[in-house]
């Protein structure tokens, strides 16, 4: 099973932040069991979705030949819960004075201007070839960003 968690990017600037929306529906199969007769997002996927629209900045930003892989979460704090309903928005921004290897990111999920995760996490780029079809993903955030 694969989980794409972004529904809309609304805008980005190559190589520093990218903006995206989650919509999260009551048809989502993880929403069964998380929880019984009360639904929430998990936060780990709210965190898997800031990844996500990482490797959408890190596809953009190079032409679709590479995108992000997350390897180490540095801080994750969660402020409350994504119901059924909510629209989360996201924002990633570059680290530009990170020392490390990896590229550190920071990244924010909001349900009505109310905080609901915050995080910063490093990792990787790979070329985008190696695991997806480019040009597939190309038309894909053509989609997502309603060429923006």
């Amino acid at each position: 099973m694969r989980y794409l968690l972004i529904d809309r990017i609304m805008e980005w600037k190559a190589g520093e932040s990218m903006r995206g929306i989650k919509n999260v529906a009551m048809s989502e199969d993880f929403l069964e069991f998380h929880f019984p007769r009360k639904p929430i997002m998990p936060g780990v996927l709210l965190l898997e979705s800031l990844v996500q629209l990482t490797g959408w900045l890190e596809a953009a930003s190079s032409d679709f030949s590479n995108w992000f892989l997350i390897t180490k979460v540095h801080t994750c704090k969660f402020y409350g819960f994504a119901f059924p309903g909510d629209q989360v928005e996201l924002e990633v921004r570059a680290d530009a004075e990170s020392m490390t290897e990896g590229k550190i990111f920071k990244g924010i999920g909001t349900v009505g201007g109310k905080k609901k995760i915050a995080v910063d996490f490093e990792g990787k780029t790979v070329s985008l070839g190696e695991i997806e079809d480019a040009d597939e993903q190309k038309r894909f955030f053509q989609l997502l960003s309603r060429e923006i």
